[in-house]
């Protein structure tokens, strides 16, 4: 079995939650992140984590942290656990997908792999009612025909930064009124 340098398997394991927004944001004429969080949370500090208290299997998949284990900042012994734990609950398949995703990943440039990191950072801090709002939204954008979808992303690429906001509002104006049905019909 091929070896996977264990500072990679955190990029790898974030990955297939980024890659639709990487695939979203690169095609022609993206639609713009119209979610903008302004201040963020202080971050909670991650607890140390015992090299001891991982199973056998995350240690030998990290074993080449095994030594500097203790210097390691908590919050990244803590990432690398969950990585190694989410890697070795995958099969052979899902594997293949995750090093696929990673190389994916590796290949964009360093700018468009931060602006992914600014955007999910962005997302994480949103409650979970906003967090599923905009993953339904995007299930519905992706099952949309390929050009009703272009022809979004042009009508979005062409209007002014006071039309995209009307087009915001109407979008939510829609979502509320539809909410509210749902509401009444639930009676």
């Amino acid at each position: 079995m091929k070896r996977f340098p264990a500072w990679s398997l955190f990029g790898l394991l974030c990955l297939p939650l980024l890659i639709p927004v990487v695939r979203a944001a690169e095609a022609p004429g993206a639609v713009p992140d119209p979610v903008a969080v302004d201040a963020a949370p202080a971050p909670v500090p991650a607890a140390p984590l015992a090299w001891n208290s991982l199973s056998s299997a995350q240690q030998e998949l990290l074993k080449r942290h095994g030594r500097d284990w203790d210097s390691l900042p908590p919050a990244r012994q803590q990432a690398l656990a969950r990585g190694a734990e989410r890697w070795l609950g995958m099969d052979t398949e899902q594997r293949a997908q995750a090093r696929e995703r990673f190389q994916t990943w590796q290949g964009l440039p360093e700018e468009r792999r931060e602006l992914i990191r600014r955007r999910w950072e962005r997302f994480q801090q949103l409650d979970p009612e906003a967090q599923e709002l905009i993953r339904q939204n995007f299930r519905a954008f992706a099952r949309m025909p390929p050009w009703k979808r272009q022809q979004l992303r042009r009508r979005w690429l062409a209007a002014t930064p006071e039309e995209r906001a009307r087009m915001l509002d109407r979008m939510r104006a829609r979502r509320e009124g539809h909410e509210g049905r749902e509401r009444r019909e639930r009676r």
